[in-house]
Protein backbone atom coordinates (compact mmCIF):
# COMPACT_ATOMS: atom_id res chain seq x y z
CA UNK A 1 0.00 0.00 0.00
CA UNK A 2 2.87 1.98 0.60
CA UNK A 3 2.66 3.16 -3.60
CA UNK A 4 -0.52 3.60 -3.19
CA UNK A 5 -0.31 6.28 -0.68
CA UNK A 6 2.44 7.75 -2.08
CA UNK A 7 0.58 8.50 -5.49
CA UNK A 8 -1.97 9.75 -3.71
CA UNK A 9 0.11 11.81 -1.82
CA UNK A 10 1.77 13.35 -5.09
CA UNK A 11 -1.57 13.78 -6.29
CA UNK A 12 -2.32 16.33 -3.67
CA UNK A 13 1.17 18.01 -3.91
CA UNK A 14 0.83 18.81 -7.22
CA UNK A 15 -3.03 20.80 -7.03
CA UNK A 16 -0.60 22.53 -3.49
CA UNK A 17 2.07 23.80 -5.47
CA UNK A 18 -0.31 24.44 -8.42
CA UNK A 19 -1.68 27.21 -5.84
CA UNK A 20 1.22 28.19 -4.78
CA UNK A 21 1.48 26.48 -1.47
CA UNK A 22 4.73 24.44 -0.64
CA UNK A 23 3.61 22.72 2.28
CA UNK A 24 0.72 21.37 3.42
CA UNK A 25 -1.56 19.93 6.60
CA UNK A 26 -3.93 17.46 6.89
CA UNK A 27 -6.09 17.22 9.98
CA UNK A 28 -9.37 15.83 9.19
CA UNK A 29 -8.98 11.79 10.24
CA UNK A 30 -10.06 10.46 7.18
CA UNK A 31 -8.28 12.13 4.68
CA UNK A 32 -5.15 11.26 7.04
CA UNK A 33 -6.45 7.74 6.37
CA UNK A 34 -6.71 8.40 2.77
CA UNK A 35 -3.18 9.61 2.24
CA UNK A 36 -1.01 7.63 4.93
CA UNK A 37 -3.26 4.87 6.38
CA UNK A 38 -3.18 6.18 9.93
CA UNK A 39 -5.39 7.12 12.96
CA UNK A 40 -5.05 8.92 15.56
CA UNK A 41 -2.65 11.19 13.58
CA UNK A 42 -1.85 14.19 11.62
CA UNK A 43 -0.20 14.61 7.98
CA UNK A 44 2.36 17.19 7.40
CA UNK A 45 2.89 16.90 3.49
CA UNK A 46 6.52 19.06 4.25
CA UNK A 47 8.82 20.88 2.10
CA UNK A 48 11.59 18.60 2.72
CA UNK A 49 9.45 15.47 4.00
CA UNK A 50 5.71 14.27 4.96
CA UNK A 51 5.56 13.05 8.38
CA UNK A 52 2.99 12.02 10.76
CA UNK A 53 2.61 13.70 13.72
CA UNK A 54 0.27 12.09 16.67
CA UNK A 55 0.73 12.26 20.50
CA UNK A 56 2.51 8.96 21.52
CA UNK A 57 1.56 5.91 18.90
CA UNK A 58 -1.26 6.16 15.98
CA UNK A 59 -4.08 4.61 17.17
CA UNK A 60 -4.17 1.01 17.04
CA UNK A 61 -7.01 0.65 18.02
CA UNK A 62 -8.63 0.49 14.57
CA UNK A 63 -8.16 -2.24 12.89
CA UNK A 64 -7.92 -0.74 9.44
CA UNK A 65 -5.26 1.39 10.52
CA UNK A 66 -2.09 0.22 9.13
CA UNK A 67 -0.06 3.48 8.90
CA UNK A 68 2.39 3.73 5.73
CA UNK A 69 5.74 2.64 7.16
CA UNK A 70 7.46 4.84 4.10
CA UNK A 71 6.39 7.97 6.08
CA UNK A 72 8.45 8.89 9.41
CA UNK A 73 6.47 9.31 12.59
CA UNK A 74 6.84 12.30 14.96
CA UNK A 75 5.51 11.70 18.38
CA UNK A 76 4.71 13.89 20.80
CA UNK A 77 5.12 12.62 24.40
CA UNK A 78 2.26 12.59 26.43
CA UNK A 79 -0.46 15.55 26.80
CA UNK A 80 2.59 17.27 25.11
CA UNK A 81 0.17 19.38 23.22
CA UNK A 82 -2.09 20.36 19.56
CA UNK A 83 -0.03 17.58 17.05
CA UNK A 84 -1.47 19.93 14.27
CA UNK A 85 0.32 23.04 15.98
CA UNK A 86 3.93 21.04 16.59
CA UNK A 87 3.08 20.17 12.46
CA UNK A 88 3.14 23.76 11.95
CA UNK A 89 6.21 24.31 13.48
CA UNK A 90 8.07 21.46 11.77
CA UNK A 91 6.76 23.07 8.44
CA UNK A 92 8.48 26.39 9.79
CA UNK A 93 11.72 24.36 10.59
CA UNK A 94 11.62 23.45 7.04
CA UNK A 95 12.35 26.58 5.12
CA UNK A 96 9.30 26.68 3.62
CA UNK A 97 7.33 29.98 3.19
CA UNK A 98 3.23 28.61 3.20
CA UNK A 99 1.25 26.52 4.49
CA UNK A 100 -2.44 24.67 3.33
CA UNK A 101 -4.89 23.80 5.79
CA UNK A 102 -7.64 22.10 5.82
CA UNK A 103 -9.85 25.34 7.42
CA UNK A 104 -13.19 23.22 7.32
CA UNK A 105 -11.81 20.94 9.60
CA UNK A 106 -10.02 23.53 11.99
CA UNK A 107 -11.68 25.27 14.57
CA UNK A 108 -10.99 29.01 15.48
CA UNK A 109 -8.86 28.34 18.57
CA UNK A 110 -7.01 26.01 16.15
CA UNK A 111 -5.93 27.83 13.48
CA UNK A 112 -5.08 31.11 15.66
CA UNK A 113 -2.85 28.44 17.20
CA UNK A 114 -1.09 27.49 14.20
CA UNK A 115 -0.59 30.59 12.90
CA UNK A 116 1.10 31.88 16.14
CA UNK A 117 3.20 29.19 16.31
CA UNK A 118 4.55 29.51 13.01
CA UNK A 119 3.94 33.56 12.01
CA UNK A 120 6.38 33.10 8.87
CA UNK A 121 4.27 31.10 7.03
CA UNK A 122 1.97 32.07 5.08
CA UNK A 123 -1.36 30.45 5.38
CA UNK A 124 -3.50 29.51 2.85
CA UNK A 125 -6.80 27.05 2.84
CA UNK A 126 -6.06 23.45 1.12
CA UNK A 127 -10.32 23.26 0.94
CA UNK A 128 -12.17 20.33 -0.49
CA UNK A 129 -8.93 19.28 -2.14
CA UNK A 130 -8.29 15.73 -0.51
CA UNK A 131 -12.33 14.78 -0.33
CA UNK A 132 -12.12 15.40 -4.33
CA UNK A 133 -9.23 12.92 -4.79
CA UNK A 134 -11.31 10.69 -2.56
CA UNK A 135 -14.61 10.70 -5.06
CA UNK A 136 -13.15 8.02 -7.31
CA UNK A 137 -12.05 4.70 -6.00
CA UNK A 138 -9.66 2.26 -6.90
CA UNK A 139 -10.70 -1.44 -7.31
CA UNK A 140 -9.17 -2.15 -3.78
CA UNK A 141 -11.28 0.35 -2.28
CA UNK A 142 -14.58 -0.64 -4.12
CA UNK A 143 -13.39 -4.46 -3.11
CA UNK A 144 -13.72 -3.25 0.66
CA UNK A 145 -16.95 -1.49 0.28
CA UNK A 146 -18.62 -4.73 -1.90
CA UNK A 147 -17.49 -6.65 1.33
CA UNK A 148 -19.04 -4.48 3.68
CA UNK A 149 -22.19 -4.89 1.49
CA UNK A 150 -21.75 -8.83 1.66
CA UNK A 151 -21.55 -8.42 5.42
CA UNK A 152 -24.98 -5.91 5.98
CA UNK A 153 -27.14 -7.75 3.02
CA UNK A 154 -25.91 -11.17 5.73
CA UNK A 155 -26.89 -9.25 8.94
CA UNK A 156 -30.09 -8.30 7.61
CA UNK A 157 -31.18 -11.39 5.87
CA UNK A 158 -30.66 -13.54 9.45
CA UNK A 159 -32.57 -10.83 11.28
CA UNK A 160 -35.45 -11.22 8.79
CA UNK A 161 -35.38 -15.08 9.47
CA UNK A 162 -36.41 -14.40 13.42
CA UNK A 163 -39.16 -13.70 15.48
CA UNK A 164 -39.85 -9.69 15.07
CA UNK A 165 -43.06 -9.44 16.94
CA UNK A 166 -42.86 -7.93 20.36
CA UNK A 167 -39.11 -7.08 19.68
CA UNK A 168 -38.28 -3.42 20.48
CA UNK A 169 -37.24 -1.03 18.06
CA UNK A 170 -34.02 -0.59 19.92
CA UNK A 171 -33.15 -4.34 20.74
CA UNK A 172 -33.35 -4.72 16.71
CA UNK A 173 -30.82 -2.48 16.31
CA UNK A 174 -28.33 -3.73 18.37
CA UNK A 175 -28.72 -7.22 17.47
CA UNK A 176 -27.75 -6.40 13.72
CA UNK A 177 -25.06 -4.23 15.10
CA UNK A 178 -23.66 -7.60 16.61
CA UNK A 179 -24.38 -9.67 13.79
CA UNK A 180 -22.10 -6.99 11.18
CA UNK A 181 -19.53 -7.56 13.97
CA UNK A 182 -19.68 -11.72 14.17
CA UNK A 183 -19.57 -11.39 10.36
CA UNK A 184 -16.09 -9.62 10.13
CA UNK A 185 -17.36 -6.11 10.02
CA UNK A 186 -14.98 -3.34 12.19
CA UNK A 187 -18.55 -1.93 13.39
CA UNK A 188 -21.22 -0.82 12.18
CA UNK A 189 -20.30 2.13 9.36
CA UNK A 190 -23.08 4.32 11.35
CA UNK A 191 -26.23 4.08 14.15
CA UNK A 192 -28.19 1.80 13.03
CA UNK A 193 -32.04 3.10 12.34
CA UNK A 194 -35.30 0.58 12.93
CA UNK A 195 -38.57 2.64 12.77
CA UNK A 196 -41.38 0.66 13.30
CA UNK A 197 -45.24 1.72 12.80
CA UNK A 198 -46.11 4.90 12.87
CA UNK A 199 -42.41 5.43 13.38
CA UNK A 200 -41.46 4.67 10.38
CA UNK A 201 -43.08 7.87 9.26
CA UNK A 202 -40.64 9.75 10.63
CA UNK A 203 -37.15 11.26 9.26
CA UNK A 204 -34.00 10.08 10.82
CA UNK A 205 -36.03 8.00 13.25
CA UNK A 206 -33.50 6.87 15.94
CA UNK A 207 -34.75 3.79 17.60
CA UNK A 208 -36.92 3.46 20.38
CA UNK A 209 -38.33 1.02 22.74
CA UNK A 210 -41.75 0.95 20.82
CA UNK A 211 -42.02 -3.59 19.96
CA UNK A 212 -42.95 -4.16 16.46
CA UNK A 213 -47.00 -4.84 15.96
CA UNK A 214 -48.52 -6.99 13.17
CA UNK A 215 -49.42 -5.12 10.44
CA UNK A 216 -46.08 -2.33 10.88
CA UNK A 217 -44.22 -1.63 8.29
CA UNK A 218 -40.38 -2.18 9.31
CA UNK A 219 -37.95 0.34 7.90
CA UNK A 220 -34.55 -0.55 8.31
CA UNK A 221 -30.71 1.16 7.46
CA UNK A 222 -27.64 -0.13 8.61
CA UNK A 223 -24.17 -0.18 7.17
CA UNK A 224 -20.93 -1.85 7.71
CA UNK A 225 -17.91 -0.79 8.02
CA UNK A 226 -14.99 -2.99 6.50
CA UNK A 227 -11.48 -1.87 6.52
CA UNK A 228 -12.71 1.90 7.21
CA UNK A 229 -15.10 1.66 4.40
CA UNK A 230 -18.42 2.05 4.82
CA UNK A 231 -21.11 1.18 2.89
CA UNK A 232 -25.41 1.36 3.29
CA UNK A 233 -28.95 -0.59 2.89
CA UNK A 234 -31.82 0.42 3.61
CA UNK A 235 -35.01 -1.55 2.95
CA UNK A 236 -38.76 -1.30 4.30
CA UNK A 237 -40.65 -4.80 4.78
CA UNK A 238 -44.93 -5.30 6.51
CA UNK A 239 -45.01 -7.82 9.41
CA UNK A 240 -46.60 -10.38 10.04
CA UNK A 241 -49.68 -9.97 7.61
CA UNK A 242 -50.55 -9.24 4.24
CA UNK A 243 -49.58 -5.83 2.86
CA UNK A 244 -52.20 -3.46 3.33
CA UNK A 245 -53.43 -1.62 -0.04
CA UNK A 246 -52.13 1.63 1.19
CA UNK A 247 -48.68 0.04 1.91
CA UNK A 248 -48.65 -2.09 -1.46
CA UNK A 249 -49.04 1.32 -3.25
CA UNK A 250 -46.48 3.25 -1.45
CA UNK A 251 -44.23 0.80 -1.25
CA UNK A 252 -44.38 0.43 -5.43
CA UNK A 253 -44.38 4.40 -5.97
CA UNK A 254 -40.63 4.83 -3.61
CA UNK A 255 -40.00 1.32 -5.79
CA UNK A 256 -40.59 3.11 -8.80
CA UNK A 257 -38.31 6.37 -8.07
CA UNK A 258 -35.59 4.16 -6.80
CA UNK A 259 -35.44 1.93 -9.75
CA UNK A 260 -35.33 4.90 -11.50
CA UNK A 261 -32.52 6.94 -10.08
CA UNK A 262 -30.36 3.61 -10.35
CA UNK A 263 -31.32 3.82 -13.73
CA UNK A 264 -30.11 7.44 -14.12
CA UNK A 265 -26.38 6.00 -13.07
CA UNK A 266 -23.69 6.39 -15.75
CA UNK A 267 -20.50 8.30 -16.40
CA UNK A 268 -21.15 11.55 -17.35
CA UNK A 269 -24.63 11.99 -15.55
CA UNK A 270 -24.85 15.13 -14.36
CA UNK A 271 -25.68 14.63 -10.32
CA UNK A 272 -28.51 16.81 -10.14
CA UNK A 273 -30.27 15.02 -13.22
CA UNK A 274 -30.07 11.81 -11.05
CA UNK A 275 -31.29 13.05 -8.62
CA UNK A 276 -34.23 14.63 -10.57
CA UNK A 277 -35.19 11.01 -12.31
CA UNK A 278 -35.99 9.54 -9.07
CA UNK A 279 -37.58 13.07 -7.34
CA UNK A 280 -40.05 13.64 -10.47
CA UNK A 281 -41.45 9.89 -10.17
CA UNK A 282 -42.26 10.73 -6.41
CA UNK A 283 -43.46 14.46 -7.45
CA UNK A 284 -45.90 13.06 -9.69
CA UNK A 285 -48.08 10.88 -7.35
CA UNK A 286 -48.29 14.12 -4.78
CA UNK A 287 -45.20 13.91 -2.84
CA UNK A 288 -43.69 16.88 -3.29
CA UNK A 289 -43.43 18.51 0.01
CA UNK A 290 -41.57 16.84 2.51
CA UNK A 291 -39.18 14.53 0.74
CA UNK A 292 -35.31 14.18 1.45
CA UNK A 293 -33.17 16.73 0.28
CA UNK A 294 -31.26 14.38 -1.35
CA UNK A 295 -31.66 11.15 -3.80
CA UNK A 296 -28.06 10.14 -2.89
CA UNK A 297 -24.87 10.80 -1.91
CA UNK A 298 -20.85 9.00 -2.12
CA UNK A 299 -19.67 6.69 0.41
CA UNK A 300 -16.24 5.60 0.97
CA UNK A 301 -14.11 6.27 4.03
CA UNK A 302 -17.12 8.62 5.65
CA UNK A 303 -21.15 7.79 5.11
CA UNK A 304 -21.65 10.96 3.34
CA UNK A 305 -19.04 11.67 0.99
CA UNK A 306 -19.09 13.89 -2.14
CA UNK A 307 -21.10 13.54 -4.23
CA UNK A 308 -24.23 15.03 -3.21
CA UNK A 309 -27.05 13.60 -5.36
CA UNK A 310 -29.43 17.02 -4.81
CA UNK A 311 -31.79 19.22 -6.85
CA UNK A 312 -29.01 21.79 -6.80
CA UNK A 313 -26.23 19.72 -6.97
CA UNK A 314 -23.31 20.56 -9.82
CA UNK A 315 -20.90 18.35 -11.25
CA UNK A 316 -21.38 15.08 -13.34
CA UNK A 317 -20.19 11.19 -12.72
CA UNK A 318 -17.42 9.18 -12.95
CA UNK A 319 -16.48 5.82 -13.15
CA UNK A 320 -15.75 4.01 -10.19
CA UNK A 321 -17.44 6.50 -8.43
CA UNK A 322 -19.29 4.48 -5.16
CA UNK A 323 -23.25 5.93 -4.27
CA UNK A 324 -26.51 5.33 -2.54
CA UNK A 325 -29.64 5.84 -4.11
CA UNK A 326 -32.26 6.12 -1.16
CA UNK A 327 -35.48 7.54 -1.80
CA UNK A 328 -38.12 7.79 1.04
CA UNK A 329 -41.71 8.72 1.72
CA UNK A 330 -42.78 9.34 4.95
CA UNK A 331 -46.27 10.07 5.91
CA UNK A 332 -46.22 11.52 10.16
CA UNK A 333 -48.03 9.37 11.77
CA UNK A 334 -49.09 6.75 9.31
CA UNK A 335 -45.90 5.44 8.21
CA UNK A 336 -43.42 5.43 5.22
CA UNK A 337 -40.96 3.70 2.93
CA UNK A 338 -37.48 4.01 2.17
CA UNK A 339 -35.53 2.05 -0.47
CA UNK A 340 -31.42 2.28 -0.07
CA UNK A 341 -28.96 0.74 -2.27
CA UNK A 342 -25.12 1.46 -2.34
CA UNK A 343 -24.03 1.05 -5.92
CA UNK A 344 -21.04 1.78 -8.06
CA UNK A 345 -20.57 4.18 -11.61
CA UNK A 346 -19.88 2.19 -14.28
CA UNK A 347 -20.25 2.59 -18.13
CA UNK A 348 -22.39 0.48 -20.20
CA UNK A 349 -19.70 -0.99 -21.81
CA UNK A 350 -19.06 -2.99 -18.20
CA UNK A 351 -22.47 -3.46 -17.67
CA UNK A 352 -24.06 -0.02 -15.81
CA UNK A 353 -24.16 0.40 -12.19
CA UNK A 354 -22.70 -2.20 -9.76
CA UNK A 355 -25.65 -3.29 -7.29
CA UNK A 356 -23.39 -3.87 -3.88
CA UNK A 357 -26.35 -4.37 -1.67
CA UNK A 358 -28.29 -7.41 -2.82
CA UNK A 359 -31.12 -8.08 -0.46
CA UNK A 360 -34.10 -8.21 -2.18
CA UNK A 361 -36.60 -5.27 -3.01
CA UNK A 362 -40.19 -7.05 -3.02
CA UNK A 363 -42.55 -6.31 -0.71
CA UNK A 364 -42.00 -9.18 2.12
CA UNK A 365 -44.61 -9.79 4.68
CA UNK A 366 -42.66 -11.22 7.61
Amino acid sequence: MSEVYAARRARLRERCNAVGSTSALVTNPANVRYLAGASGAVLLLGRTEDLLVCVGSPDDRQPESRPDEALRLHTLPGSAGDPAVAAADLAAAQGGDSLALEEHHLTVTRHRAIRSVAPRLRLGDLGQAVEQLRVVKDEEEISCLRIGAEIADQALGELLESILVGRTERHLALELERRLVDHGADGPAFPTSVATGPNSGRRAHRPTDRRVEEGDFLSVCLGARYRGYRCEIGRTFVIGTSPADWQIELYDLVFAAQRAGREALAPGAAYRDVDRAARQVLDSAGYAEGLLELTGHGVGLEIDEDPQLAPAAMGKLDACVPVTVEPGVHLPGRGGVRIDDTLVVRPEADGGPELLTITTKELLAL
